[in-house]
């Protein structure tokens, strides 16, 4: 997989020396008329689209309780640290939180694996 940096390099350069219309640039590297477009005007794609952060009503009222439990298991042995179940299982019974167990598997991914720790 090239990067669109190099694709768009590549399309100029095809441009340059063949002189290929905008439809059949598009059609040899596959991509949209539109992003031929963007290549010839100029050699840097545009940045990507920066979404706000969506509100997440059913776990965020437990995050606080969730990371707490997270940053606890990291003074314990690996073997006796919570899986995402059941962390899901604590807050249901103790605090009878009313969510899926999807939701606090997935919000529990994204704090071990997060940015700021890479995977091994």
């Amino acid at each position: 997989m090239r990067s669109r940096v190099e694709l768009f390099e590549q399309i100029r350069r095809d441009r340059r020396g063949e002189q290929f219309s905008i439809r059949e640039l598009a059609e040899r590297h596959g991509v949209h008329r539109r992003t031929v477009r963007q290549a010839l005007a100029s050699a840097l794609p545009p940045p990507r689209k920066a979404y706000r952060a969506r509100p997440r009503p059913a776990s965020d009222a437990w995050a606080a309780v969730i990371d707490a439990w997270l940053v606890a298991d990291q003074d314990v042995p690996r073997k006796q640290r919570h899986t995402a179940w059941r962390v899901w299982q604590r807050l249901v019974v103790e605090h009878g939180a009313v969510l899926a167990e999807v939701t606090v598997s997935r919000y529990v991914a994204r704090r071990r694996w997060g940015p700021a720790r890479r995977r091994r």
